[in-house]
């Protein structure tokens, strides 16, 4: 009952401010923070909001004692200064009060701080990984695993000189190829970790945000009531294309999360299957300029030119035009001068990694002629 007298103030307070009481005032609450879609989403906010309106009433109190003061005892009317020194009663209700506040706060706080860190009694375990620049996730309870990328049309945009206007593109920058998938009213923890360098995965409407560290694990939580796509992004500054990593969640029935996750597992096995192929060479470069502009474009331009300075270009390059082992290893593992080029060998499979290389090896008038398979970067590993 407290919590939505709160939330009632702060949308009246916010509306007020925002359009001096319209009745659409409340359609857009960008002066505050986000409330959320869980409960613990709803209680984090409704701290927010306790403490709000307790500073805004120590301001008004403070304040108007202090402008009182000045235009009362103001010198031009005769006012003398007080000689007196010390005051007990004044001294115990100034700290009696305060002391009051803060119990009344550190209660409720220590109940939502308790219960953000309660990982206990989880339905489902998600592992998210963060990479330069995407996120990766193994949902540990079905075996499946995905690398969770920015959506084609935004990497299109955001391209320099691409000509895109980017507020044509839906959800610019805050869209991904593979959104990570949950079923409602069903505890979902999340096991955070980086592969590389810190990155933090935050979902404002979902109440979580957590570092992802090299080498270490860090724990959240959440429960969705209804079904929705939640949106977010890194919020940690973990390199050059750290604004181009968002998050997408999507929250289902459980249903439809089944059926998802009996989709994911046939199309995992399907790409199994197809890395024991041999695929021709035509094949090879349609699936991998796809994958190139996703995964490498933004590094080395979508025509392979590069950026002179700080990421070599492909055409006619040593690396490319040369043997094809020494391609293999420097995608596979990445660079060991560069700590820009990521080693791919850890976020894609061995027919995709083989396409991007045939691609690679044949676009932009390289022209090797050299038509890459999956196993011979299953040998490469």
């Amino acid at each position: 009952m407290a919590g939505k007298t709160i939330r009632r103030m702060g949308r009246l307070l916010l509306g007020l401010a925002l359009l001096g009481g319209a009745g659409n005032a409340l359609a857009d609450y960008t002066l505050n923070m986000t409330q959320g879609v869980t409960e613990v989403s709803r209680d984090i906010y409704d701290m927010h909001m306790l403490v709000l309106w307790i500073c805004i009433v120590v301001g008004i109190g403070v304040f108007g004692v202090i402008i009182y003061s000045l235009i009362k005892h103001r010198k031009s009317k005769g006012a003398q200064a007080a000689s007196f020194h010390e005051n007990t009663t004044i001294e115990v209700i100034w700290t009696a009060i305060p002391l009051i506040v803060l119990v009344a706060i550190a209660v409720p706080a220590t109940k939502t701080l308790l219960a953000i860190e309660d990982t206990t009694n989880s339905d489902l375990s998600i592992k998210v990984t963060g990479l330069q620049w995407k996120w990766k996730y193994d949902y540990l309870d079905e075996g499946i695993s995905f690398i969770s990328a920015l959506d084609a049309k935004s990497n299109e945009a955001r391209a320099r000189n691409s000509g895109i206007d980017p507020s044509s593109v839906e959800n610019y920058l805050l869209n991904v190829d593979k959104p990570i998938v949950i079923p409602i009213k069903k505890k979902v923890r999340f096991l955070l970790t980086s592969q590389d360098v810190i990155h933090a995965w935050w979902v404002p409407d979902l109440a979580v945000k957590r570092d992802a560290i090299p080498g270490y694990i860090n724990e959240s939580w959440t429960r969705v009531e209804e079904p929705g796509v939640y949106r977010g992004q890194c919020a940690e500054l973990c390199g050059k294309d750290h604004g181009f990593m968002p998050i997408v969640v999507k929250a289902v029935t459980q249903p439809e999360y089944d059926q998802w996750v009996a989709n994911q597992k046939m199309a995992m096995a399907e790409a199994e299957a197809s890395s024991a192929k041999t695929l021709s060479l035509g094949e090879l470069m349609s699936k991998g300029e796809g994958l190139y502009n996703q995964y490498c474009a933004s590094c080395h331009m979508a025509n392979g030119a590069g950026i002179p300075g700080v990421f070599p270009g492909l055409v006619n390059s040593k690396i490319v035009t040369g043997p094809v082992a020494d391609h293999l290893d420097i995608v596979i593992h990445g660079s060991k001068t560069n700590p820009a080029m990521a080693a791919f060998g850890l976020q894609l499979n061995d027919i995709d990694l083989a396409a991007i290389i045939t691609y690679e090896r044949n676009a932009w008038g390289n022209d090797t002629g050299d038509a890459v398979q999956a196993s011979d970067v299953k040998a490469a590993r």
